[in-house]
C-alpha cells in the first residue's frame, strides 16, 4: 500500500486550520465597495484582490483603493501558496495601459499599485507592458504616485530596467519566504535572483523606493526570518512587509501554524531597529494594503533624512 504524504503540495490531503480570533474583515463602505466592482468590471479588468483571494478585499475596495493586475489572469508558473490560475496566458491587450489609466483617473486614486502574474512566456517577461502602463498612467493622473509589484524577470537578462527607466515611485517585489522553503513553496523562483533583482533597481536609481514582503505560517524559523531582513537590507531596500499566509484551498501548500499578533510587533521592532524605514506587519498585512497611507510615511522619512545629512 502506497503510503500518503500529508505535506505534499497540490493535492486535496491539506485541510485548512480554523482561523483564530484575530483574523477577521470587514466592508466599512458598501456603497463604495460596488462601486470600485462597478469599475473594474466594466472595464475588464483584473486585481490581485480578486485573483488572489486577498482577505482585506471587502476594507480596500470600501475605500475605493483597488491593486490592479496586469497582463491576463492566467500565470506560468504554479507557486504552492498562490491562488491565481496556472496556464497558458492569452495575448497581451494593447489597451491595457490606457484602461488602467482610466480605472486609476475615476478611483481618484492618490497612490495607484499596479502587478502581475508571471509571463515566462514573453521574451521580456512583461517588462515593456510594465512600463508602457506606468507612462501612461501617469500621464493621466500626474498626480498620483505609482507603485508596481513585478515578477522576478528570472532569465530575462535586463529587461527589468525598462520598468526602472518608467520611474514608479516604489519598485516592490516579494521575497515572499524563505530560502529553505523556495523549492515547494517557489519552485519556480529563485531566491538570491529576487534579493539581486531589488539590489540592482536601488543601484540603477536611488530615488525610487524599494520593497518587499514575506509572509509567516509556512514553516519557517524564526532565524531564517531575520536572515531574511539582513538579506534585503544588503540590498538597500527601504520598506518591509510581513503577513500571515492564508491557506486558500486544501491543494494549497499546508499552513504550518497562525502567528499571533504579538510576535508580528515584535518582527516589526526588531525589523526598523535593523534599519528598514518603514515596516508593516500583521496577521492581514500584504504588499497593498494601507500601500498609499505607508508611501507617504516613506515620503516624510526620506525628506527627513535628507534635511539631516544634505550632502548624501
Amino acid at each position: 500500500m502506497k503510503a500518503r504524504h500529508p505535506e505534499k503540495v497540490n493535492n486535496p490531503i491539506n485541510p485548512i486550520k480554523k482561523k483564530p480570533s484575530w483574523i477577521r474583515t470587514r466592508i466599512l463602505d458598501s456603497q463604495n465597495y460596488f462601486k470600485t466592482k462597478e469599475i473594474i468590471n466594466t472595464k475588464k479588468l483584473h486585481t490581485v484582490c480578486q485573483e488572489a483571494s486577498c482577505p482585506n478585499i471587502s476594507e480596500c475596495w470600501s475605500k475605493r483603493h483597488a491593486t490592479f493586475m496586469i497582463m491576463g489572469d492566467t500565470c506560468t508558473r504554479a507557486c504552492a501558496f498562490c491562488n491565481v490560475k496556472t496556464g497558458k496566458p492569452i495575448h497581451l491587450d494593447p489597451l491595457e495601459p490606457m484602461k488602467i489609466a482610466q480605472a486609476t483617473k475615476e478611483l481618484d486614486l492618490k497612490h495607484v499599485v499596479i502587478t502581475s502574474v508571471d509571463r515566462d512566456d514573453l521574451d521580456d517577461g512583461g517588462a515593456e507592458h510594465f512600463s508602457q502602463i506606468i507612462l501612461e498612467t501617469r500621464k493621466m493622473n500626474n498626480q498620483t504616485t505609482i507603485e508596481v509589484l513585478t515578477p522576478d524577470f528570472f532569465r530575462k537578462g535586463n529587461a527589468y530596467q525598462k520598468v526602472v527607466n518608467a520611474n514608479p515611485d516604489v519598485f516592490n517585489h516579494n521575497i515572499e519566504t524563505v530560502p529553505s522553503l523556495y523549492l515547494k513553496v517557489r519552485p519556480g523562483s529563485r531566491y538570491f535572483v529576487s534579493v539581486n533583482l531589488l539590489k540592482s533597481v536601488k543601484e540603477i536609481n536611488r530615488k525610487i523606493f524599494t520593497k518587499s514582503g514575506i509572509m509567516l505560517g509556512l514553516g519557517e524559523t524564526r532565524d531564517e526570518v531575520l536572515q531574511v531582513m539582513d538579506d534585503l537590507l544588503s540590498a538597500n531596500v527601504d520598506f518591509l512587509t510581513i503577513g500571515q499566509y492564508l491557506q486558500p484551498s486544501v491543494k494549497h501548500y499546508p499552513l504550518d501554524r497562525y502567528i499571533h499578533p504579538d510576535e508580528f510587533a515584535e518582527l516589526k521592532s526588531i525589523a526598523l531597529s535593523k534599519g528598514f524605514l518603514i515596516v508593516a506587519s500583521s496577521p492581514l498585512t500584504r504588499s497593498s494594503y494601507h500601500a498609499d497611507e505607508d508611501f507617504s510615511k516613506m515620503k516624510k522619512l526620506r525628506e527627513k533624512q535628507a534635511a539631516c545629512h544634505p550632502l548624501q
